[in-house]
């Protein structure tokens, strides 16, 4: 099964910054995605969904302020910009294929309706 890949992690200290991405190639990228992220011996954590234009997002409240999603879809490319990290951000990040809706012209994704097809996602350290 075609999946995107995340690239863009790495270990930085508190305070400062990453930009994920999340590529597709060989298929486009004409869906929802959503950004997850698994520490160690815990489960998948939500983090932030984006709708298939661009239109719709959404954030966990532990990442509300900090972290901006955003597609290049010319790019066939989803991103994911964190700031401020913190200790609790190290995990690794996954992308995936998430739901979406459209209601009276509100686009909206919805990261409770994923596809568990993990790839092989990219290492978040935030350490001093």
């Amino acid at each position: 099964q075609l999946q995107p890949v995340e690239s863009g992690g790495g270990l930085v200290q508190p305070g400062g910054s990453l930009r994920l991405s999340c590529a597709a190639s060989g298929f486009t990228l004409d869906y929802a995605i959503g950004w997850f992220r698994q520490a160690p011996g815990k489960e998948h954590e939500e983090i932030s969904c984006i709708s298939s234009s661009g239109r719709g997002s959404k954030y966990a409240d532990s990442v509300k302020g900090r972290f901006t999603i955003s597609r290049d879809n010319a790019k066939n490319t989803v991103y994911l910009q964190m700031n401020r990290l913190k200790p609790e951000d190290t995990g690794v990040y996954y992308c995936v294929r998430v739901g979406e809706s459209w209601a009276a012209d509100v686009e909206s994704c919805h990261l409770t309706d994923y596809d568990d097809n993990w790839g092989q996602g990219t290492q978040v350290t935030v350490s001093s």
